[in-house]
């Protein structure tokens, strides 16, 4: 039988994930729940067979998008979906699709949240300034 929590580590480490601020300070309180926590999230759920992990890193992101009180682990998604492959365009649509679920304000807060790491760099392109009239109309 295979450790859990080292199977998570392996996971973690798959998603291009370092050490964790939020798990290391947690750690230092209760060192049997970090471990139970990855244990279970990475070394349980997301090693599971039946989606390949990319795909996990999609459903992952769809639903910390759906959930804007964490927006430091949504941030985190992002960053492993787009170290296993995913683009940037395909996960700004992710975010899109999350208004549809979990409504337009949340898909805004998540596309604001994570603006820095989904933009495309371009140097001649300036920032856009988006205009309202009297009237409210964009």
């Amino acid at each position: 039988m295979t450790d859990p929590y080292r199977t998570g580590l392996d996971v973690l480490a798959k998603t291009g994930a370092g050490q964790d601020h939020l798990r290391n300070r947690a750690a230092e309180v209760a060192p049997d729940f970090v471990r139970l926590a990855v244990g279970f999230s990475y070394g349980e759920i997301l090693a599971r067979p039946g989606l390949d992990l990319k795909s996990r890193l999609l459903v992952a992101v769809a639903m910390h998008a759906a959930n804007p009180a964490r927006p430091d682990q949504l941030r985190a998604q992002i960053a492993a979906a787009l170290h296993l492959g995913w683009s940037k365009v395909e996960l700004t649509e992710v975010l899109i699709q999350s208004a549809a679920h979990a409504g337009i304000p949340v898909a805004l807060g998540a596309l604001a949240e994570c603006h820095d790491l989904l933009v495309e760099r371009d140097p001649l392109c300036q920032p856009c300034e988006v205009e309202v009239s009297s009237e409210g109309q964009l």
